[in-house]
Order: structure tokens, then C-alpha cells, then sequence
């Protein structure tokens, strides 16, 4: 209920794409179950609500406009904050982005845990103890997928032309390295070049490291 509510709400504000999570996505790889009820609720919008019939359906609503308006302001108030502070680059090295998302998400989680922020069946409006709904499979790979997973990665590359796959992830390593090098081209030439995911990022965190919250 919670994801249709939210997926209405993106659609009356003007969303040009839309994709619904699925119910057990926090927990493991979506079941075909789950994934069937997110598809649903995006066709339901689409076909029986009428709300995609209209390019903007809450036009001219006081509401939204008001908190268009604030969102404005708030957004070319933070732009200037983050110029008059250095630059992006500069606060993400200063690790003051992903402060302010530690303690924005610190400060949300406390106000659900004191009650101040409602959170139907979290926290108000809950079932009684052994009263749950009943709990859903969730999707687990099992170890014959590991073992099928292994075997195609080796497949593929003993099928791929290894000396230039490892040159285009060497080339990324050395753009990596090189100051403001636009990293794009020589990604898509490593995946061009058959080097997996997994080789592409070693090469990137061989030069950027790992991010750990302190």
C-alpha cells in the first residue's frame, strides 16, 4: 500500500519515469511474486487511475506550488552553500556530504523510535504480538547458482581476449590517477574490452579506496 501511495504521489508530480520497489528488495533479490505486485501497481496507475491521461494533473494546486516554491529555494540555498564552501568535490573530500546523510538519517531513525515521526505497523498501529501477517519466502541463492555463476565467469573469460581486457582496466587505472580525467570513455572501453565488473572496480578502489563511515 505504502509503495502504490508513493508511486501516485511521484506520477501527480510530474515524474517522467517511475520504477516501484519490490516488498522483500531490502532483503534479497526480488521473487517473481513480488516483482509481478510492483509491475501491477505501476499498471494500475497507468490504466484505470486516469492520472497519466493528464500532463500535469495538480496544476495550479496551492499545495504544490507552495512546496515547489520551498523546494526552490531550498535547492539554490544549499547550490550556494556548497560554491561558497569550496565545491562538491571539495566537502565530499572533507567527508561533509556523507556526515550530513549520517546524521539526517540518525535524526529520522530516532524520531520513528520516539514517535514523533508514525510509521503505520512500525510504530503506531501495529499488530499484537503473534498476530503478524504471514511471513513471505524470500529469494535465496543457493549454492548450484553460485557454482553456475563461477563457471560462466570463467567461461567467459577464457572465451574474452584477456591481454585486452587487463590493458583497457590498466588504462582506467592510470586515468583514475590522472587529476579531473573524465573516467566514462575508458569505463565503457574496459567494458567494451570484455573486463568484468569486478576488475573495473578493483581497478577503481586501487586508487580510491573504500568509503567507511566514521
Amino acid at each position: 500500500m505504502r509503495v502504490a501511495w508513493q508511486a501516485l504521489a511521484a506520477v501527480l508530480g510530474g515524474a517522467q519515469s517511475l520504477h516501484t520497489n519490490s516488498f522483500d528488495e531490502a532483503l534479497a533479490l526480488p521473487s517473481e511474486e513480488s516483482a509481478s505486485l510492483a509491475l501491477r501497481t505501476q499498471q494500475i496507475l497507468a490504466h484505470e487511475t486516469g492520472v497519466a491521461d493528464t500532463v500535469d494533473p495538480v496544476a495550479g494546486a496551492w499545495a504544490v506550488e507552495s512546496l515547489t516554491d520551498e523546494l526552490d529555494k531550498r535547492v539554490a540555498a544549499t547550490l550556494s552553500r556548497i560554491r561558497s564552501e569550496g565545491g562538491m568535490l571539495k566537502l565530499i573530500e572533507d567527508e561533509v556530504p556523507q556526515r550530513e546523510i549520517q546524521e539526517r538519517a540518525y535524526a529520522y531513525q530516532r524520531d520513528i523510535e520516539e514517535g514523533r515521526r508514525k510509521i503505520v505497523g512500525v510504530n503506531t498501529l501495529s499488530l499484537p504480538d503473534g498476530k503478524s501477517s504471514v511471513p513471505r519466502n524470500v529469494h535465496k541463492a543457493g549454492a548450484r547458482l553460485e557454482v553456475e555463476q563461477v563457471k560462466r565467469l570463467k567461461a567467459f573469460r577464457k572465451d574474452r581476449d584477456s591481454k585486452a581486457a587487463s590493458a583497457a582496466v590498466l588504462r582506467l587505472g592510470k586515468a583514475a590517477r590522472a587529476p579531473k580525467e573524465n573516467l566514462f570513455p575508458h569505463i565503457l572501453n574496459a567494458v567494451e574490452s570484455r573486463a568484468t565488473i569486478g576488475e573495473i572496480f578493483k581497478a577503481l578502489r586501487g586508487v580510491f579506496g573504500e568509503y567507511h563511515g566514521r
